[in-house]
């Protein structure tokens, strides 16, 4: 591989885990419209899902498949139906996990069993879900696998410190994997910061305000500001694996 830039995904598979949520979507809907296949993999809500592959730009046969990132049992399932249902996986996109907010200061509230749910579901199940993925990726031979990280995870703030553990933990096997897997699959992580979503609990227009009033660039992001750098990705920024791509509007300035 040269990894030149592309104009167009036509004939690739893009697997999107977390693929209903709101940068999971955006992102499918970006690759879709550049020709990609996007698999949408969900936890529940099967027809939801369904209708959304079906919502999306293109006539490739765009899909869903149930699976659960802390359940490899179930990973490993929806790789090999994606297997056979699409012969290939080109692109893996990570961006399913949960969080909520607990004050850095309030140690009793982040309890032992609220740490392992947010590592299990923000680290060892993008990993779980990386590695049933990877014969497929590396079978691909220009395979690319883009985790949406955080800001969290290098500047220490975030929804809660597991949460800023998870994500620094993600960025550094990141660019480990990025090493090992190569050159067959790159590995890149996408960092935003505060995203107009509903992914933390409780956040909603108050929080987005005085997020903005103390950004540079004026605003939070939007799902679409990740699934554009995701688009870029696999697309004109080819020459790029193990590292950080920041999405924030400035905000870890």
């Amino acid at each position: 591989m040269a990894f030149e830039p592309q104009t167009r995904l036509d004939g690739k598979v893009a697997v999107i885990a977390g693929g209903t949520g709101a940068i999971g979507l955006a992102t499918a809907r970006r690759l879709a419209h550049l020709g990609a296949t996007c698999v949408l993999l969900h936890r529940s809500d099967a027809a939801g899902a369904a209708k959304h592959a079906a919502a999306l730009p293109g006539q490739q046969a765009h899909g869903a498949v149930r699976a659960d990132i802390v359940d490899s049992v179930s990973l490993n399932a929806a790789a090999a139906e994606v297997a056979q249902r699409w012969q290939r996986c080109d692109i893996l996109v990570n961006s399913a996990g949960f969080t909520q907010a607990v004050p850095a200061a309030d140690l009793d509230a982040l309890d032992d069993d609220l740490i392992d749910r947010l590592m299990q579901a923000n680290f060892r199940g993008v990993f779980a879900t990386i590695r049933a993925f990877a014969p497929l990726l590396k079978a691909s031979g220009d395979g690319l696998i883009a985790n949406v990280s955080s800001i969290a995870g290098f500047t220490g703030v975030g929804s809660n410190l597991a949460y800023v553990a998870a994500k620094a933990g993600l960025d550094v096997v990141g660019d480990a994997l990025a090493k090992a897997l190569a050159p067959a699959v790159r590995v890149v992580s996408v960092s935003p910061g505060a995203v107009e979503s509903t992914f933390v609990p409780g956040r909603g227009s108050e929080f987005n305000a005085r997020t903005a009033a103390t950004t540079p660039l004026g605003r939070v992001g939007q799902p679409d500001d990740v699934a554009a750098t995701i688009e870029a990705l696999a697309t004109t920024l080819r020459f790029v694996t193990g590292t950080r791509i920041v999405v924030d509007g400035g905000r870890h300035l």
